[in-house]
């Protein structure tokens, strides 16, 4: 459960950090950028491209001397990039290991990590499936296998077998259930697909009745929608229930108080992860995603803020 008090925090860093990048001189690898201007590329997994994008514009708006550009890859070799320096920001949904902060020191680095949102890691499928309550519990059978069929998991279900589809082979997605449900074990199901994109899982989901897309919830909302209650029409978006015999009582989908609350299970954490020696602008745009500002487009997109003003209101959800 997320115990978090969620008041906003500003300590006069981006005042402190535009004085010193006035009058900065070019670095020694030929940097010229600066906490709010110039020009750099970072990396982010491209599954949480949706709420880059609307960092990136109003930051830009904000600071128009500035421009970041995104390059969205998978989680790891979005590290090996970092590790190599050859971005300075990485987004992603993990902390630095030890060892990699082991590396980075001993290069005479001084890695930074800050949390920035919670993300809820979504499980779909196919607009006709009404089987749409599942256990963490039998997510865990369909990973390793030991459920192939739809009614494996409910009995007077014909919709044959289960394909799981995630949106790459290396990313953030598969590392979380190894790590989060499989205690570090690989997935070890036959009828596993890794698509290229998330959108790629959404398409494939929609023309498969039998499958199951394991996505970051930041893809699901219509953003139309200023409550965050209402997901993509085209699919059906599965509650899952901690306990072992799911109900429509007990199971939960990643709204953003099921994420506050604790009550949905597959909660994961997005970092900015900077390398950036010379405190340019990629440590200018990751504290910007971290200020009140950055944080209340997290709020408005779906996602759940780390810091910021939560406001709990009663609302009526009709399917």
């Amino acid at each position: 459960m997320i115990k978090r008090i969620y008041t906003y925090i500003f300590v006069g860093v981006a005042a402190s950090m535009l004085l010193l990048s006035c009058g900065k001189k070019k670095s020694k690898d030929g940097r010229t950028d600066t906490y709010s201007s110039g020009s750099v590329s970072f990396v982010a997994d491209e599954s949480f491209s949706p709420i880059i994008e609307e960092e990136r514009d109003v930051f830009e708006a904000t600071y128009p001397k500035a421009k970041v550009t995104p390059i969205y890859s998978n989680e790891v070799d979005g590290m090996n990039m970092l590790l190599r320096g050859e971005t300075h920001l990485l987004i992603a949904a993990r902390d630095f290991t030890e060892k990699e902060k082991q590396n980075l020191k001993e290069r005479n680095f001084a890695p930074k990590s800050m949390p920035i949102a919670y993300d809820g890691l979504a499980l779909i499928v196919n607009k006709a499936n009404q089987d749409t309550c599942i256990s963490i519990r039998d997510v865990k059978r369909i990973l390793i296998g030991s459920a192939k069929k739809w009614s494996d998991i409910y009995p007077s279900s014909t919709r044959g077998n289960i394909t799981l589809v995630f949106d790459n082979n290396k990313s953030s997605s598969v590392r979380f259930v190894e790590d989060s449900l499989l205690n570090g074990k690989p997935i070890t199901a036959a009828a596993v697909s890794a698509v290229k994109k998330t959108a790629e899982v959404v398409d494939f989901v929609e023309k498969n009745p039998g499958a199951i897309g394991i996505i970051g919830s930041n893809w699901l909302n219509d953003r139309r929608d200023s409550t965050n209650l209402t997901f993509n029409k085209n699919i059906r978006v599965m509650s899952v229930s901690k306990l072992d015999n799911a109900t429509p009582e007990n199971s939960w989908k990643p709204f953003q108080y099921y994420l506050y609350n604790g009550n949905y299970p597959l909660v994961r954490t997005i970092y900015a992860l900077i390398n950036d020696p010379i405190n340019g602008l990629p440590w200018g745009f990751a504290q910007f995603i971290a200020s009140p500002k950055g944080q209340l487009i997290i709020l408005k997109s779906g996602l759940l803020p780390v810091q910021g003003n939560i406001t709990i209101r009663n609302v009526n959800v009709s399917n």
